[in-house]
């Protein structure tokens, strides 16, 4: 009886199974970093947000005719803020200054889709602000 003919007729197998496990993990890795990186985004937009919505257009506010944010100064607020992160950005207003949008757009560099030609991921995160008034109050 000859066993020489099935010997190594495995191992194609395992070393081309390595290779999908190794993949698959590189995959894992580089789109979790993506995801941490798209939720690092969207709280930076949400903070230029925040800080973009405090700046009320002050003489109209204290005459009580319209609660609204100075425009220049709400974009210059969010940019001030992304730029100290080291991050850039989009900064909408609308709803006659009564309503904000920032996005913020990134980069993910990966660590193992490099290897097949892909060195970067892009993200970007959206925030929505919204001035609320309450009449009389």
């Amino acid at each position: 009886m000859r066993h020489g003919r099935d010997r190594g007729s495995l191992s194609p197998f395992y070393a081309l199974s390595a290779i999908g496990i190794i993949m698959l993990m590189g995959l894992l890795v580089d789109g979790g970093g993506a995801l941490n990186a798209t939720n690092r985004a969207t709280g930076l937009a949400q903070e230029a947000a925040r800080a973009a919505g405090q700046q009320l257009n002050v003489p109209a506010a204290v005459q009580g005719t319209d609660i609204t944010v100075d425009p220049d100064a709400a974009v210059a607020a969010a940019q001030d803020y992304l730029a100290a992160q080291n991050a850039s950005g989009n900064v909408t207003i609308t709803d006659g200054g009564q309503r904000l949008e920032v996005t913020v757009h990134d980069t993910y560099n990966t660590l193992c889709a490099q290897f097949v030609g892909r060195s970067t991921i892009s993200v970007s995160g959206t925030a929505h602000a919204r001035l609320h008034t309450q009449a009389g109050g």
